[in-house]
């Protein structure tokens, strides 16, 4: 008897946008790092690069912008855009494939430590060589690596 096929569940797609903010630093390249008031899924700290969804019809360089500007109070510009991390996760059983565009962007204004959001513990700025080989997450190491690339090439 033949067995019945298993039905494979759609994943979801999600999709937000980020930003690499880079400065010029006292010792090179910086860029703002955040620290959410969520934990990973095994409770540690995580160490992130400022990202979120679009809101209505805002464009991916439009809501890096925006998303920047609340998690961390820093205004910036968009200089090029980076690429895109991509992965998966699971939410309520469901599987959730996530697309994030990141930028590079100029630090216009802002300080990062005198800013106040719910969601965020902390954001700071960050040596941009530092930030390559301490974000939590392998895809946002990647995009602060290829801004630093990017810098020093002068693109």
């Amino acid at each position: 008897m033949a067995q019945p096929r298993r039905r494979r569940s759609r994943s979801e797609r999600e999709f937000s946008a980020g930003g690499v903010v880079v400065r010029e630093g006292p010792d090179g390249p910086e860029c703002v790092v955040i620290v959410p008031s969520r934990r990973a899924a095994n409770g540690s700290r995580v160490l992130a690069l400022p990202k979120g969804h679009p809101d209505g019809d805002e464009t991916p360089e439009q809501a890096a912008l925006r998303e920047v500007r609340e998690e961390t109070g820093v205004h910036a510009h968009v200089i090029d855009r980076l690429g895109d991390v991509r992965y998966w996760y699971q939410r309520d059983g469901r599987r959730i494939v996530k697309v994030v565009a990141f930028f590079l962007l100029g630090h216009e204004q802002g300080d990062p430590e005198t800013h106040v959001d719910h969601e965020i513990d902390t954001a700071r700025w960050m040596g941009l060589e530092q930030a390559a080989q301490e974000l939590t997450h392998a895809g946002e190491r990647e995009m602060a690596a290829l801004a630093l690339s990017r810098l020093a090439s002068g693109r």
